[in-house]
């Protein structure tokens, strides 16, 4: 997570959107950088709501607008079951090696997803609170010329993020009946990806 305080800008960091290379391309730039643990680094809206904005609300008087990145649904879980492939996952339980992309995104959909598959939701990321604040700035991660366009021109300053935590490049091939069951169970998913600009 990213806080540009002058320019009222909370930038949330989607797990695998691409946000880590803005962390680092920005962290000089903002006020506040929450890069560790995990879990308020990658704090999903409900969390921002609960624990960040009191702050800038009841010590300023501010609200902040908030940015997110979404990557088209296929696409991230792609970059998951990829990424659980780096060498130094071999024989962890959340490792992919081994299972073919049609299992990972089966596992995916089940209730109980398996550790490998268990890899959380863009729409519950982002989904508010009761009364709680929503994302004012949702852009699609493929809309790289309009994050860095958008970055630049609120914090006025040049950007040029670097690839980083890049997943292995593996073909990956969904059939078409599990990718069709894809887009019924995880509706939600595609929905936000298609209001992203």
């Amino acid at each position: 997570m990213l806080v540009f305080f002058k320019e009222r800008l909370v930038l949330l960091s989607v797990p695998k959107t691409g946000t880590t290379a803005y962390q680092t391309a920005l962290r000089a730039r903002a006020d506040i950088v929450v890069s560790d643990p995990p879990e308020l680094k990658h704090a999903p809206i409900y969390r921002y709501d609960r624990f960040f904005r009191p702050i800038f609300e009841k010590m300023f008087g501010v609200e902040m607008e908030i940015m997110a990145v979404v990557r088209e649904p296929v696409d991230w879980l792609g970059s998951w079951y990829r990424y659980r492939q780096r060498p130094f996952m071999q024989g962890k339980p959340n490792a992919t090696h081994g299972i073919s992309f049609d299992d990972f995104v089966s596992a995916y959909m089940q209730g109980k997803r398996p550790g490998f598959a268990n890899v959380g939701s863009q729409a519950r990321f982002l989904t508010p609170r009761p009364n709680g604040c929503t994302v004012s700035h949702l852009f699609k991660y493929e809309n790289q010329p309009g994050i860095r366009a958008f970055l630049q021109d609120r914090l006025q300053t040049e950007i040029a993020p670097a690839r980083e935590n890049v997943s292995p490049d593996l073909p990956l091939e969904l059939s078409p009946d599990i990718a069709e069951r894809l887009r019924r169970k995880c509706a939600d998913e595609f929905e936000l990806h298609a209001h992203a600009i």
